[in-house]
């Protein structure tokens, strides 16, 4: 099945505790699409750069299946420019340099032959640019997946809103969940934004795992203890790639299979953490996620005898 992702392709420059880069590639698609690479080889690509982003950077995405004709390249602009500092407890950060540069005036546009994709990825970007590429679908997707974040439910709550009636699936955090709900329960969050419009929720707890709630299921996905986390950047996309990408290649979205999903994304973000950027992401292979993913089965299976 085909995935169509939508998101920045972009620049990082971060620093935690256990170091700091210079400018690196990034952004949401990127991620999602390395971690959605490893379940399907049908990605297709709409995002936006400018003419000093690397070639070879763009090779790497083709090299990992993914069809970047929707991938804007603007002449005389500047790629999207992030830059962060995170504090010792790798949870929290400091944004310290945003550069819109393309992305201010980002009009997504969805190639004709990608109009017609099974699954549809809306990664993080203004809510009405979202809406944009809904509208251009041919046909309703089989799926569709929305992540969001705070700075959006600040400026266009709104809008937020409105594109949350079409979408099936919400993939945020907890802190968003509290402020886009007014309640600070997760439980109580859950039930409140369900009733938004989105068929399911993911709730993003960092390294205490995920939370996934449809109106009468709730399903709960620990986070595997890591001996180092040296940038947490890319892992919440990361997570949202390995969870559509193994929904599209399954073609199964019940309940059930999108706790396998959880589960999959889950193993994803946990490599990303491992490196700076998407190194991690770009050193795995195969076996790797497999032997990844048979550790999140152990530390969560267990029998108990009902006497």
């Amino acid at each position: 099945m085909s995935v169509l992702v939508v998101g920045t392709v972009a620049f990082d420059a971060i620093e935690t505790p256990f170091g700091k880069t210079d400018k690196i590639v990034g952004g949401a698609a990127t991620y999602i699409c390395l971690s959605a690479s490893f379940f399907t080889k049908k990605l297709n690509l709409v995002s936006v750069v400018g003419e000093d982003f690397p070639n070879e950077a763009i090779q790497m995405l083709k090299n990992k299946s993914v069809d970047t004709k929707g991938l804007q390249i603007k002449k005389g602009e500047k790629t999207f420019f992030w830059s962060g500092k995170y504090h010792n407890d790798m949870n929290t950060r400091d944004t310290l340099d945003t550069q819109l540069n393309v992305l201010e005036n980002f009009d997504p546009m969805v190639p004709e032959q990608f109009q017609k994709s099974e699954f549809l990825m809306l990664g993080n970007l203004m809510p009405s640019v979202q809406k944009k590429v809904l509208d251009q679908m041919k046909r309703r997707p089989k799926l569709v997946v929305l992540d969001t974040m705070n700075f959006w439910m600040d400026l266009f709550m709104d809008d937020l809103k409105e594109a949350l009636k079409e979408v099936d699936v919400l993939t945020i955090n907890d802190e968003e969940a509290r402020q886009l709900s007014g309640e600070y329960s997760l439980v109580k969050a859950a039930k409140i934004i369900l009733k938004m419009g989105t068929k399911h929720l993911i709730i993003k707890k960092g390294e205490h795992g995920a939370l996934l709630f449809n109106h009468n299921e709730v399903f709960f996905a620990p986070a595997l203890p890591l001996e180092e986390v040296f940038d947490p950047t890319g892992a919440g996309d990361s997570f949202a790639g390995g969870f559509i990408g193994y929904l599209a290649k399954t073609n199964d979205i019940s309940f059930e299979n999108m706790k396998r999903a959880v589960i999959n994304g889950s193993a994803m973000a946990s490599f990303c953490v491992e490196k700076f950027g998407t190194q991690r992401l770009l050193e795995i292979n195969k076996d790797d996620v497999d032997s990844r993913i048979n550790e999140f089965v152990s530390l969560a299976q267990f029998d108990i005898p009902l006497k």
